[in-house]
């Protein structure tokens, strides 16, 4: 891996930005892949928490051992500061998020975040030492997490990023979303853009890949515009439109379906290949992809917990929005082992990253947004893919997959015909 890094003066509005000013920013990457790099930690624990004061400042930042990732995010600007204890996780994002050119540095950044600060600065802050601040002043968010082997994971790294990006999407009255997106073609000219909603582990990336196994007998084609997080808008229609926020996948290697990780290893970067939850990040899409807009088709709820029989089929589609509400709202999952949590857990919205932290302005537009959702007769349901069962890892994404393609082949303006 190697970069080259530029002093740049970034747009920042306050005098206390500026003095990051002094921190190298990275203009160009290489890297020959695979890549295989050992983390100190492989898996993440507890929440990203806002907090009253500012972390900028509370650290200073010496240009000899920080450097930036300008990363774009979706339709943001991140400013990546991070320490070079962990520059192999730093220098990893490559493969996640695009790397901003000399026309986006011109432009304010919508956010900040230092991966790094030394000590126990940030310690007391929060229950956990992962925590934002919004500064409403300067018109900027801005994210820490400290420089300890215990966060040595690209988990943290890529969740913060994205915790900061959908606090600033729901201030701006969107609807942020914990899920994948995906655009599929099947034979004769039908597509449909679909996104599956849920947490960690629920199923949402191996119901793709299994998309993906199915893709030369049913599929024309497959485009991923969002892989973990995005964001969704409602155009002047009040129709649903759908953007993505990274270009790679962080994917769990066990997961996967035979072999598939190895017809990738020219583009891969793999963390801790020994170890439980060993994790691979390479892209899947590209840039003008995710921020080019989709109408969104299909919304599901990934369910990795129930399994399946007459009253619970594997896609059930919800026939009002309080209901679906209710089950999005809940967030269940069973976990599977990339955090810390074990069983069947609940978390707001599958989504820890932002929205508990914006509860009433999330509740609002959800309502309104769910609400736009019945009202253009999106199909809004959850789809079982039972991830969660041991014994179905495999067969369960697969079933889910194979159920959804039938639907869409058989349904007429969104409604399934009997």
């Amino acid at each position: 891996m190697a970069v080259i890094s530029l002093p740049k003066d970034i747009a920042y509005q306050g005098d206390k930005y500026k003095k990051l000013n002094s921190i190298p920013v990275i203009r160009q990457m290489l890297i020959y892949p695979p890549l295989v790099i050992q983390q100190p930690m492989n898996k993440r624990t507890g929440d990203f928490k806002k907090i009253s004061q500012n972390p900028v400042d509370l650290v200073l930042l010496k240009s000899n051992e920080w450097i930036c990732y300008p990363a774009k995010v979706g339709k943001l600007l991140i400013m990546v500061y991070f320490h070079l204890d962990f520059f192999e996780l730093g220098f990893s994002m490559c493969n996640l998020f695009q790397l901003a050119d000399d026309s986006d540095l011109e432009k304010k950044p919508d956010a900040l975040f230092i991966y790094g600060v030394p000590g126990n600065v940030l310690d007391g802050l929060a229950k956990y030492s992962t925590v934002f601040y919004d500064d409403e002043e300067n018109r900027i968010f801005v994210g820490a997490i400290p420089d300890r082997p215990e966060f040595g994971y690209f988990g943290y790294l890529k969740k913060m990023v994205l915790t900061l990006h959908n606090s600033i999407v729901m201030k701006a009255g969107n609807m942020p979303f914990h899920g994948a997106m995906v655009k599929i073609m099947l034979q004769g000219n039908k597509e449909a853009t679909i996104l599956m909603m849920g947490d960690t582990g629920a199923g949402k990336s191996e119901t793709l890949e299994a998309f993906r196994v199915l893709a030369e007998k049913y599929i024309r084609a497959l485009t991923i515009i969002a892989d973990d997080m995005g964001s969704i808008e409602l155009d002047p229609d009040g129709y649903p439109i759908g953007y993505g926020t990274e270009i790679g996948a962080f994917l769990r290697l066990d997961d996967l379906q035979p072999g598939y990780a190895f017809g990738h290893l020219d583009r891969s970067i793999i963390m801790n290949p020994s170890q439980v939850n060993a994790r691979i990040v390479f892209p899947v899409t590209n840039f003008e992809t995710i921020i080019a807009g989709h109408k969104i088709d299909y919304i599901l709820y990934a369910n990795n917990y129930e399994e399946i029989d007459n009253e619970h089929p594997v896609i059930e589609k919800f026939t009002s929005a309080e209901w679906a509400l209710d089950i999005f709202r809940e967030g269940a999952v069973m976990s599977k082992g990339t955090t810390t949590s074990s069983g069947l857990v609940h978390s707001y919205f599958a989504n820890i990253f932002g929205p508990p932290e914006y509860k009433d302005v999330h509740e609002e537009i959800a309502s309104k947004y769910f609400a736009s959702f019945f009202k253009n007769n999106v199909f809004v349901g959850q789809m079982r893919t039972r991830l969660g069962i041991p014994g179905y890892e495999t067969s369960g994404p697969k079933e889910a997959a194979m159920e959804l393609l039938r639907i869409i082949g058989v349904t007429e303006k969104n409604e399934v015909v009997s």
